[in-house]
């Protein structure tokens, strides 16, 4: 009997492969896919992709959807709480592992691995420190489609929410931003490739200019986000 799994599902690229590779790996049962919803917005949290389209892809994929609910800026303490009652509801299911798309951030990796843990859980990382370039081209010769849905103004500019990543837009990107915007350059939104049924259809709204504070009091200046509106 395969031990079972939750799948971190962000909606995007990385967690599209992430997922293409435990099915082809064939070892976990996955029993659902975990998302973290902001629930003022009623979207995912950083991608600023709205649930409506979340549940088309926990649809196609076939895996049911289980959302994390967040408020809009969760303290520490907030967070903490939340995460371990939906963790507590998911090793209730028999889940002994957890599966997330990082690829290299190590104290992400730590923290992960420590809270998990705690509950006697293991975390599982099928892309770990593999190339960034690498992994982002055999995403798209697998027959992958992602849109950028959301751009950090630090690392790109505005044009490139919106734009469906394809081998130009890789080469378009600056040498200081990684393929895989594993730095939180940009974040995406999964519509095709192997793992769906079927595409998801949407539609591309307006872009959004948002502000977020610095949370180093050293640095008086503000976040800045561009997010690409999708809707079905």
């Amino acid at each position: 009997m395969k031990p079972k799994a939750i799948f971190n599902w962000s909606s995007g690229k990385d967690s599209a492969l992430a997922l293409y590779k435990i099915f082809q790996e064939n070892t976990y049962e996955i029993t659902h896919l975990l998302t973290n919803i902001n629930i003022e917005y009623q979207r995912v949290s950083m991608h600023g992709v709205p649930l409506s389209l979340l549940e088309k892809q926990s649809e196609s994929i076939g895996i049911p959807l289980l959302t994390m609910k967040l408020p809009k800026e969760p303290s520490m303490e907030e967070y903490q709480e939340i995460i371990t009652k939906t963790m507590n509801e998911v090793k209730s299911m028999g889940v002994t592992h957890s599966i997330f798309g990082d690829i290299f951030l190590e104290d992400l990796r730590k923290y992960r691995e420590e809270q998990l843990k705690t509950m006697n859980m293991k975390a599982v990382f099928p892309l770990w420190k593999k190339n960034t370039l690498d992994l982002i081209l055999e995403f798209l010769n697998l027959g992958f489609k992602t849109i950028i849905t959301c751009v950090n103004e630090a690392y790109l500019d505005k044009s490139f929410a919106g734009r469906v990543i394809d081998h130009d837009c890789i080469k378009d990107l600056p040498k200081h931003v990684d393929p895989c915007g594993e730095n939180g350059e940009f974040h995406t939104f999964t519509f095709d490739g192997p793992i769906f049924k079927k595409p998801i259809q949407f539609e591309i709204g307006e872009t959004i200019k948002k502000t977020y504070p610095n949370p180093n009091k050293q640095h008086t200046e503000d976040y800045v986000f561009w997010f690409c509106d999708l809707h079905i």
